[in-house]
């Protein structure tokens, strides 16, 4: 059968009005007829003189709710997907999908229709019959009992309610029985009518109506109470989402399921009456259970029901407030939020969290990162936390901004990296040999608190034993603490921390990060020229470091981590986004000649253990980090497809030292970035390898090998100490003079730095004091013992003695 065909004949079958005994109703009819004079009235208002300038401005009040009526945007869902196209969270005030009217089922319409405006087709807005029975009727029975109000009319009182009504004053006006509202209804469905074809103002209707749980919007409905889709709804399903619209509180199957039934039947009798050719059918339908799902179907709110995507989430939503979409918008608009996050990424993360770090550590959390590099954008590809993201605090769950806000106590020796690319900056090509002696002093660095240690100087030694030199790749991948506090002392602290700023760690310039008032921590390091900023003890953004990765990965190019791949409204059109502009923030050389420096971590340095517990044996540029006094630990790596890094800290307010396997608060920590960290951040990323590039690293650039010009050091090895003085100053270098065993008494025997060093930096002259004495030409007779003529003893070796260690 044709459905329009039923569709019409509603509109042909009006329902005859009971009538009232004259003898009851007679002192009543007047004051009807008052009433409908004051409709009129009303309606005419705007046109008849006396009213003023309070009529006009009532009038313009109307016009102006009656055009964004016409408008009809109404609060709908956003959804968010993964880069796959897959749905992980839904924000919303209201819980509504707005489908077109095509996607909702003819018995839909239908049941709607017959029992809520039969005359739907035939009048303009406003049915007047209607409106003057329901006058009557309940002006003669003393109460309200029929309302008289057509579809549109119920369109405008729920749009006004659900939309326009901000404050409980003003949804209180939305729902007053006064003819004061009543006339404002009818002037704004008339309205309503003239601009709107019928289709429109019902598929509009339908999408806005609340049906209880917590469900707007007929497909929302749909799913809520039989999980389908509005356009499969069938003639009992149907019939009975249109009764419950007459009140969804008190009409909810769940809880009255009886009720329920016999609306549902009601609807029903009105169809076999308006719609008789199809009688048969509706009587079967009556005789049907209402067949809800044993539980409504809902869509959590929010984050909180992305799981593990959950930090994702939120960084998303505050990465597009940020962007010009506020959260309102986002929980109204029915935005389509595609994001960058690649849910194989994304999983391998938040299961190699689970299984380096115990979720249910309250005090020690662990945050992963993974971004990928690019010249144009750098998406964020996952974020995770060792902590389970959600509201139980008993279940050691959080809605903290772990992975993106500035959190721990530092990423300890990573900062290195910030020391290197300064001294890159200014002339240190990374084949120079750097001092590493076993303690160092910098003298107007701060002060280590170190008993002993003189005021306003910062001592430092290293945590382990090392050669007295290496190149500046061997100090990367090995991580002594003396070399580098010597490299920033001769780079300087302000141009190592906006080395770190430019590369990404942006946070730093914000007010108030140094815990001393509004001074940023940048300006407060800067101001007290902390030596002790290249090995990392300062609370770090996570993402900002994983970003830094990115930077290099990327030849210097910095760009915000986005989480945002696009935006489209209801209307499937793409929303601009206000996002920060890509920086090219250190030479493209440089970059990639560091990320060479750095790719010895996991093949001979701090990250190899973990590397090969993994089995991971790519090219990979790494630096491990962990604070002197083991509250936190990070490993950053990256590759050209992907970069990133993971960070373990403590996650109270009075962290302690944490010792690894298993990570816990120990009296004396032992936890390093290669352990946990390494193998958390090495173990996740081996089993998506195939999802990038293959691997390689960038070409080097001679000029960052080498050094600048005016960083060569002039080989004086061999010279006296006067004319390797001058050499050296006559190349722009200062110079310190150390002694140490030697033969030739003045001559140099060693310098350090060695290759290329900073313009205008100090390099150290060791020179004999002559205390050894030559050794005799290896086939020389024995020497004659002094004092005892005639008798000889064969050349012993000379004694070993002790080279004093530079300072």
């Amino acid at each position: 059968m044709d459905t329009r065909a039923g569709e019409r004949r509603v509109s042909e079958r009006p329902i005859r009005l009971g009538l009232v005994p004259i003898t009851r109703t007679l002192w009543r009819l007047a004051g009807s007829c008052v009433l409908a004079a004051v409709l009129l009235a009303g309606l005419l208002f705007p046109l008849a003189g006396g009213f003023g300038f309070i009529s006009n401005r009532a009038a313009d009040a109307v016009d102006n709710v009656s055009a964004e009526l016409v408008e009809g945007n109404v609060p709908a869902v956003s959804t968010m997907v993964d880069a796959n196209g897959t749905p992980f969270a839904w924000l919303y005030e209201q819980r509504r999908f707005e489908v077109p009217s095509e996607k909702i089922s003819n018995d839909m319409k239908l049941s709607l229709v017959s029992v809520e405006d039969k005359r739907f087709a035939d009048h303009h807005g406003v049915d007047w019959q209607g409106t003057f029975r329901a006058f009557l009727t309940n002006t003669s029975g003393g109460q309200v009992s029929q309302g008289g109000s057509t579809i549109d009319q119920q369109y405008v009182k729920n749009y006004l309610l659900l939309v326009v009504a901000k404050t409980d004053a003003e949804r209180r006006a939305a729902t007053e029985t006064t003819p004061a509202r009543k006339i404002r209804e009818i002037r704004m469905a008339l309205t309503l009518d003239k601009r709107l074809t019928k289709d429109e103002i019902l598929t509009r209707y339908l999408n806005l109506v609340p049906f209880g749980n917590g469900s707007y919007g007929i497909q929302d409905a749909a799913q809520t109470y039989f999980g389908v889709d509005a356009k499969d709804l069938n003639v009992p399903q149907s019939a009975m989402l249109a009764g419950m619209v007459q009140s969804s509180s008190k009409l909810n199957p769940y809880t009255n399921p009886t009720g329920v039934l016999e609306r549902r039947n009601t609807v029903l009798d009105t169809l076999i009456q308006n719609v008789p050719n199809r009688a048969d059918e509706y009587r079967k339908a009556k005789e049907t259970a209402l067949g809800v799902l044993p539980e409504p179907k809902s869509l959590p709110r929010g984050c909180i029901a992305a799981n593990d995507r959950g930090f994702f989430c939120d960084y998303a939503m505050q990465y597009l407030n940020n962007s010009g979409i506020s959260r309102d918008q986002l929980e109204k608009g029915g935005y389509l939020i595609r994001t960058t996050l690649d849910p194989a990424v994304q999983d391998q993360v938040r299961d190699s969290l689970a299984a380096n770090t115990n979720p249910n550590l309250d005090d020690i959390a662990e945050v992963m990162n993974i971004v990928a590099p690019g010249q144009d954008s750098h998406p964020l590809l996952a974020m995770g936390s060792s902590r389970v993201y959600g509201l139980d605090a008993n279940a050691h769950q959080t809605v903290q901004p772990q992975p993106y806000s500035m959190v721990g106590d530092g990423a300890g020796s990573i900062f290195k990296i910030f020391t290197t690319a300064a001294a890159m900056e200014k002339g240190l090509g990374i084949n120079a040999t750097l001092d590493v002696p076993a303690t160092f002093q910098a003298k107007g660095m701060g002060n280590s608190g170190t008993p002993g240690c003189p005021a306003e100087t910062y001592c430092v030694k290293n945590a382990g034993n090392y050669a007295g030199s290496m190149s500046v790749t061997q100090a990367l991948a090995t991580s002594p603490n003396t070399a580098f506090v010597k490299l920033i002392q001769a780079v300087g602290v302000s141009p190592t921390v906006d080395m770190a700023v430019r590369l990404g760690m942006r946070s730093y310039t914000q007010p108030g990060t140094s815990g001393h008032g509004a001074q940023s921590l940048a300006d407060m390091i800067k101001d007290q020229n902390l030596g002790s900023f290249t090995l990392g003890p300062v609370a770090i953004n996570p993402l900002e470091l994983s970003n830094v990765a990115a930077t290099l990965a990327s030849s210097g190019k910095w760009c915000p981590p986005t989480p945002i791949k696009e935006v489209v409204d209801r209307s499937g059109k793409s929303v601009p986004l206000t996002q920060q502009a890509c920086e090219q923030v250190v030479d493209p050389g440089l970059a990639n000649t560091l990320a060479n420096a750095l790719s010895q971590d996991v093949v001979s340095g701090t990250a190899a253990g973990s590397a090969h517990a993994v089995g991971w044996n790519i090219p990979t540029s790494a630096k491990t980090g962990t604070t002197e006094t083991h509250r936190s630990s990070a490993f950053l790596a990256f590759t050209n497809g992907f970069a990133g890094s993971s960070y373990i800290y403590g996650d109270t307010t009075t962290p302690g030292e944490i010792c690894s396997f298993p990570l816990r608060n120990c009296g004396s920590g032992d936890l390093y970035g290669g352990n946990e960290p390494a193998r958390t951040y090495l173990g996740a990323m081996k089993n998506v390898l195939d999802r990038f590039p293959p691997p390689a690293l960038p070409p080097l650039d001679d000029k960052y090998v080498r050094g600048s010009n005016n960083s060569q050091i002039p080989d004086v090895i061999g010279m006296n100490q006067t004319e390797a003085t001058s050499r050296l100053v006559a190349a722009g270098f200062q110079v310190s003079v150390t002694t140490q065993p030697g033969a030739a008494k003045g001559t140099v025997m060693n310098v350090s730095p060695n290759g290329s060093a900073i313009p205008g930096s100090v390099i150290t002259l060791y020179v004999s004091d002559g205390s050894q004495i030559p050794a005799p030409a290896p086939n020389a007779p024995p020497a004659p013992v002094p004092g005892l003529p005639g008798i000889t003893l064969p050349q012993l070796p000379p004694i070993p003695i002790p080279i004093p260690i530079p300072r």
